[in-house]
């Protein structure tokens, strides 16, 4: 039998329900229960409130009740249990469809995190305020500097040229325009990878997948960051792979703990953010990084170095890759936070060894990238107009981070990370995954820890994004519903 979760006492007592007969109040309830089980807020097997129960939290009629529980059945998110009442439905396996189920490790771990719910929140928040969303606010991206970036590469071609790159497909390398200019760009935060060993890919998140793919096998064991990005975890696990999850401080993660696993483990691969890490803003120390790189050599794994965040960050903030030299690391980045998010422009810079297997795999995948686009970002790099918009978005950004800090505070969280870049990670005191629940039905749309961690448990933290939490309304509905839930 599934297990089940009474939920009634963690709802809010009310929802605020429209009567302008726009929409029913049965379409209503059901929209709004619908959402917090879409986005993994009432878990699997969770208990709904009795028709008398939620027709009392709610103000309507039990008809009402029944009327919205009966649109939740019809679209399969809850079940009907005799005498027992109604549960949010456990997703099919394959066993359950009659297929036949993939094979795993033995060991593979479960991730009973719900990827998408971070997904959702990166590309965004459905039309509602989102303190927890994972991206820059669109009005802060530079419309006009990229029309005018395309511009220029239309204009600055003769007609067979611009025909060869649009209805042709590129280099599987990735634009040479662009790999030229990255080139630069990493020499800049002192990562020296010549042209031939970037490759450019369909965003950063093409760009660890790929990687993964040419390195490792079903069954390897990877060591991943605690906590740390969801859809990492759940990416690697669909590939069969074996999470280690490591703690990660303000400093790094924690190298007695990955040292152990690595002696235990023999893990091929560690999968971490050094710079701004997502969800806690924590920069790797240079001696982290040293050390990092010697448990790395010593147990004989490879660093894949996510610096999604890097136009962001300090000019001085330390790159494994720079201090490895592309020996053992893997260094991977893309323009989707800072630039262009509908354009998936990322790369990877590899050893010289790797990167013809990885020009393999990306061909088996996407055959090539999008070269116009990618001629897009290199005059953005070769221009200066990337450097300059984000300058502007740094000091936004510095400000904005200011605001949110003050609010947060104010609120009563503390910050367990220093608050630097985009991301907050705080204590609220209080399980957020109920809170985010009751905020919800406040109409924010906010980030509980348990996302973050490679398996999921109820926890007090919570990230925020310092861009979009700047408003005093949302801390207001934080602090109501925190006290409500500590009464």
């Amino acid at each position: 039998m599934a297990r089940t979760t009474d939920t009634a006492a963690s709802l809010p007592a009310a929802l605020q329900l429209s009567r302008d007969g726009s929409r029913t109040l049965s379409e209503q309830l059901a929209a709004h229960y619908a959402a917090l089980i879409r986005q993994r807020l009432l878990a699997p097997g969770s208990r709904l409130p009795s028709v008398r129960e939620g027709a009392r939290r709610h103000g309507v009629s039990p008809h009402t009740l029944v009327a919205t529980y009966d649109q939740l059945l019809a679209q399969g998110l809850v079940e009907a249990q005799r005498q027992r009442g109604f549960f949010v439905r456990e997703r099919t396996t394959p066993a359950q469809r009659g297929e036949a189920p993939a094979a795993s490790p033995p060991d593979s771990p479960r991730v009973p995190v719900d990827a998408s719910t971070l997904i959702r929140g990166m590309l965004g928040s459905g039309g509602r305020p989102g303190p927890g969303l994972g991206t820059l606010p669109p009005a802060w991206l530079d419309a006009p500097m990229l029309q005018a970036a395309l511009r220029r590469v239309l204009a600055s071609g003769r007609e067979d040229e611009l025909g060869a790159a649009a209805l042709h497909y590129g280099e599987p390398a990735g634009d040479p325009r662009l790999r030229e200019a990255l080139a630069q760009r990493l020499a800049d935060v002192g990562v020296r990878a010549a042209p031939r060993q970037i490759m450019t890919t369909l965003g950063a998140t093409q760009a660890l997948d790929l990687v993964s793919r040419a390195l490792l096998a079903p069954g390897d064991a990877v060591l991943v960051d605690e906590p740390g990005w969801s859809v990492e975890y759940a990416r690697l696990t669909l590939l069969g792979m074996r999470l280690l999850p490591v703690p990660r401080g303000p400093d790094g993660p924690d190298l007695a703990v990955m040292e152990a696993l690595a002696r235990e483990h023999r893990p091929r691969l560690y999968v971490t953010v050094s710079v701004l890490h997502n969800p806690t803003g924590g920069m790797l120390s240079l001696a982290s990084a040293h050390q990092l790189l010697q448990l790395a050599q010593a147990h004989d794994f490879h660093v894949i170095e996510d610096d999604t965040y890097a136009h962001l960050a300090p000019a001085h903030a330390p790159r494994l890759a720079a201090l490895d030299g592309l020996k053992r690391c893997f260094h991977i980045s893309g323009f989707s936070k800072i630039l262009a998010p509908g354009w998936r422009v990322g790369f990877v810079a590899a050893p010289s060894d790797w990167i013809e297997r990885l020009i393999d795999v990306k061909m088996l995948a996407s055959l090539t990238t999008p070269a116009l686009l990618e001629q897009a970002v290199a005059v953005c790099l070769e221009q200066g107009l990337l450097r300059r918009h984000a300058e502007r978005v740094v000091a936004r950004l510095d400000a904005a981070r200011g605001r949110s800090v003050r609010l947060a505070q104010g609120a009563g969280c503390e910050f367990v990370c220093p608050p630097q870049g985009l991301f907050g990670w705080v204590e609220t005191g209080v399980d957020t995954e109920a809170l985010a629940q009751r905020l919800l039905d406040r109409g924010w749309s906010t980030a509980p820890g348990s996302l973050f961690h490679a398996r999921r448990q109820p926890g007090t933290k919570m990230r925020i994004n310092f861009a979009t939490a700047q408003d005093a309304a949302f801390w207001r509905d934080f602090e109501g519903e925190r006290e409500a839930m500590r009464r």
